[in-house]
């Protein structure tokens, strides 16, 4: 893996944006998790890692991230038309109304911060419209705040992960240091996973997520819920 190098702004711009105190509702979704742990197929720390692993290699995961890159890059060569392409292209390849809801809804609260605290920012979402990806809001932000793109894809790979173990530790339920070890140990596939996201070309963006995208229909008729999907 090639050595990434940020400045002390630029580390500071990709911690804010990979926070879990960033304002955009990531706590509030599970992805499917939920409806897997009501069914008992997650009910301990192996589990959950086990799972996550999965939706890391073959899930839709590293093709958002894929996409993220590309937004990124667009917004770099100020290809706006490309952009929301890849931004229509995202909310095509979303499976159920759940997860797409999921995408939207952090998307528009992510732009809508962004533009809050970068005013500059808006002729850019303005290309992309009303209903923005949170993938692409986040390549608008790391492309604008000139995070190094393979540092911004790690981040943004670890806010996934962060997010769902902290849906786990509340719902199988597992205890605060379970969820960090879990992390950590995440941490080898994630790197890998950025060098080989960086390198996929447009034709070979796929997941493989029936299991994921059963959960999710099913999530919408559980009797009690934590999280919205």
């Amino acid at each position: 893996m090639d050595t990434i190098t940020l400045t002390d702004a630029n580390l500071l711009c990709l911690l804010q944006l990979a926070s879990p105190a960033l304002p955009v509702g990531g706590y509030s979704y599970s992805e499917g998790l939920e409806t897997l742990v009501e069914d008992g197929a997650i009910t301990h720390p192996e589990h959950l890692k086990h799972w996550l692993e999965m939706e890391l290699r073959y899930g839709t995961i590293p093709m958002e991230a894929a996409v993220m890159i590309r937004g990124y890059q667009s917004v770099q060569a100020e290809d706006f038309q490309r952009l929301s392409i890849w931004n229509c292209w995202l909310s095509a390849a979303r499976e159920t109304e759940e997860l797409r809801a999921s995408s939207l809804g952090m998307g528009r609260s992510l732009i809508r911060l962004l533009i809050e605290l970068q005013p500059q920012i808006k002729p850019i979402a303005d290309a992309v419209g009303n209903s923005c990806n949170y993938a692409i809001a986040f390549g608008i932000a790391a492309a604008h705040w000139q995070i190094n793109i393979q540092a911004a894809l790690l981040g943004y790979l670890y806010s996934w992960a962060n997010n769902l173990i902290t849906a786990g530790v509340k719902l199988v339920p597992l205890g605060q240091t379970s969820g960090q070890k879990i992390l950590l140990e995440l941490q080898p596939l994630l790197n890998h996973l950025t060098v080989q996201i960086l390198n996929l070309e447009d034709d070979e963006l796929s997941c493989c997520t029936w299991g994921l995208s059963l959960a999710s229909m099913r999530h919408e008729t559980l009797y009690t819920r934590l999280f919205r999907s």
